[in-house]
């Protein structure tokens, strides 16, 4: 505290005056020299330009004290990028301190001029770097290695990296007996290896062992950058992966969160070469308690720790599938960790623990969070979708919770549903009346659009639904596109199923979306149905109520492979987008499995190479379904249905035979049905599994 005082505004003159009123030779402990420079560097920190007292700066360099050379080269590092010129003039005083006698100031000398990538020092450095890098001092080669990585990031100091084969000599360090000297080395080689483009580094099995064998003696950083750099280690042997995995093992019950991340991540690399089945179940029991030990940490580190736990129970379940209870919310949990306890308590949940589960779900349904509650109502509708013996129990708590009549609980209950409808058809229909009473509490669109595909999947069954759906029309013109475009297909389903009612509300419907619609979407698809049901009412009916593929939590979880590449980010900004790092830091190399004779026959079914997908898997790259050649129907009479859509004859009259934007019907491509569009009846790109008009 008592430098507080420094930090106030000076002129460059009376900073000028003072730093040269202090050259005075009685002064021997250079007290006054000190207080001008702390001055001096207070201003720089506050932002005051301080620049023009550059040559009276270089001046001090010739004073052999550590305190006074951090000051100046703190200042040096600061400006001389902007005054290269006269930062020519120092060249001399930096040499002259990288053979000082004194190794912290020839490390210091070393590290300052690696901070001021220009050409001029770059070149300078050369010769007393290749020197620092042999030093007998362990703490000048420690800096010494990271100035070579420091140097490499700049283009300059690339291309003399590059020649005078400092690279090599980083790679020699890495049998130093210090180990300090070895973590640096380690880290300035995964650095250059992350950013060069033709340098890769690559370890093999000895100094992999001896990197191992340096992490009891290095600090905890220390030891993150040498476990980090065993992933550029490829086991040749199952052997090589198991003995390694359990030399590192001992590294989880650290106490640094950062070290224990990274020993799970290269574990988990390690066993996708391993073979011995007794050997991976019990590395994934070592790997449980240190993960929900995270959860005692602050929110912000819980939160990391819980991003990295979702992608790794997707890859290896078994690590935590008795532990749902400690991922419970506490009422105290940010939002932000409540949303993802609640992701992975979904993610562990099985038939031998559902019931709890539900349990704790339907009483975070009571919460004041209105986006938890949503989050806690959607969860257990997912429940019901991924297992089945627990769906009855399901619904019974989604409709003891619209019992509540709260209006978001209702309006998420009734969207889950229809979800519900859609993994189990023809088994809870009997509930579709206690939906119906809550039709007056529908304000959001998607609970609207839910509820329009509810009344015009079961039409048939709904004594009223065409005076439902009347209602909803009643309103089209103010509803967003998501209720217009499921209003617009479930009245096309009523009149499949009911023609009779639906005479006078389909064309007013078509009418509507064809005509006073600005949603482009909306259009194409009333003129698709208007065409579809003139021209061929049997294909009509083909169509629309073709069979619905029942949906499952497939889609869910990511594909095997995307999850190996993943996992190699655990404890990285990747692990908690859940996105490999070069999609969003311009940067970043993609990492990717390396191939090895060691591979697992899981992980290389799934491997994802830098040469793209060796097989695209269902969930990656679905396929179109084959163009139906035929729409004859051949389960479902069509004897009760018009030849023509009532007032198609006006609307064909207002409109050329041949006017047809948008090309024949036969070259349209459908997909084998859908329900209004799984999650909603927007439009989706056409050409995946997804792509659901009806």
């Amino acid at each position: 505290m008592a430098d507080a005082k420094f930090f106030t505004r000076t002129k460059i003159q009376e900073l000028k005056d003072e730093l040269r009123n202090s050259n005075d030779k009685r002064d021997k402990g250079f007290l006054r020299k000190k207080t001008a420079l702390k001055k001096i560097v207070a201003n720089m920190t506050m932002g005051n330009d301080v620049s023009p007292l550059f040559p009276d700066m270089i001046q001090c360099m010739a004073i052999q004290v550590l305190e006074i050379k951090k000051m100046v080269y703190l200042y040096l590092v600061n400006y001389g990028r902007i005054r290269p010129e006269e930062l020519k003039g120092a060249i001399p005083s930096f040499l002259t301190d990288c053979a000082d006698r004194n190794p912290l100031i020839r490390g210091l000398a070393i590290r300052t001029m690696s901070s001021i990538p220009l050409p001029i020092i770059v070149q300078a450095l050369v010769d007393p770097l290749r020197h620092a890098l042999q030093d007998q001092d362990p703490y000048v080669r420690k800096t010494a290695a990271i100035a070579v990585a420091k140097l490499y990031a700049s283009e300059a100091g690339r291309r003399v990296i590059e020649r005078e084969g400092f690279v090599g000599m980083l790679r020699d360090l890495l049998a130093d007996h210090n180990p300090t000297v070895v973590a640096n080395c380690v880290a300035a080689l995964v650095e250059i290896s992350d950013r060069g483009d033709d340098i890769v580094l690559k370890l093999n099995v000895n100094v992999a062992g001896k990197l191992i064998a340096a992490l009891g003696e290095c600090s905890e950083w220390g030891q993150i950058y040498i476990l980090d750099s065993l992933l550029s280690f490829v086991p040749q042997s199952h052997m090589e992966a198991e003995q390694l995995a359990e030399r590192i093992s001992v590294r989880l019950q650290h106490a640094n969160s950062a070290v224990v991340l990274t020993t799970i991540k290269v574990i988990l690399y390690l066993m996708n070469y391993m073979e011995d089945e007794g050997l991976i179940r019990a590395l994934e029991r070592k790997m449980g308690p240190p993960l929900v030990t995270l959860l005692s940490s602050g929110s912000e580190v819980q939160y990391v720790g819980l991003r990295n736990i979702l992608l790794i129970i997707q890859r290896r379940p078994a690590i935590l599938q008795n532990e749902v209870k400690v991922f419970f919310c506490k009422y105290n949990d940010p939002i932000y960790v409540k949303l993802a306890k609640l992701e992975i308590m979904y993610r562990l949940t099985r038939e031998e623990n559902v019931s709890e589960v539900l349990a704790e779900l339907k009483e975070y349904a009571s919460e004041v969070d209105v986006d938890f509650v949503r989050k806690a109502v959607r969860s257990i509708g997912r429940l019901a979708i991924k297992i089945a013996p627990a769906a009855d129990e399901c619904i019974n708590t989604l409709l003891g919770l619209m019992h509540t009549k709260i209006s978001y609980v209702v309006q998420e209950a009734i969207v889950v549903i229809k979800d519900i409808f859609r993994r189990y058809p023809n088994q809870y229909e009997s509930i579709i009346g206690t939906l119906c009473e809550n039709l007056d509490v529908l304000d959001e669109p998607e609970a609207k659009a839910a509820m329009i595909w509810i009344v015009g999947q079961y039409a048939d069954r709904i004594n009223n639904s065409e005076e439902l759906l009347e209602d909803f029309a009643f309103t089209f013109k103010e509803e967003p596109a998501e209720v217009q475009l499921a209003l617009l297909t479930a009245v096309v389903k009523l009149f499949i199923r009911r023609p009779t009612v639906a005479q006078e509300l389909l064309p007013k419907v078509l009418k509507l979306a064809t005509e006073e619609a600005e949603n482009p979407d909306l259009r194409d698809r009333g003129f698709m149905y208007w065409r579809l049901l003139t021209a061929d009412p049997a294909a009509a009916r083909d169509i629309v109520l073709a069979e619905k593929p029942p949906i499952s939590t497939e889609t869910d979880r990511m594909d095997k492979g995307m999850l190996d590449q993943l996992l190699l980010h655990t404890g990285t900004l990747g692990s908690i987008y859940h996105k490999n790092p070069h999609t969003f830091i311009r940067t970043a190399k993609p990492k990717y499995l390396p191939e090895s004779p060691a591979l697992n026959a899981s992980s290389k079914r799934h491997l994802i190479t830098s040469y793209g997908l060796p097989s695209l898997s269902r969930s990656i790259a679905p396929s179109l379904p084959a163009r139906p050649t035929s729409y004859v129907s051949q389960t479902s009479p069509t004897s009760a249905l018009p030849n023509t859509v009532p007032g198609a004859g006006s609307m064909q009259r207002d409109r050329a035979e041949n006017d047809d934007p948008y090309g024949q019907l036969g070259d349209l491509e459908f997909g084998h049905g859908g329900a209004g569009g799984y999650q909603t009846d927007i439009p989706r790109p056409k050409g995946a599994e997804e792509d659901l008009l009806f």
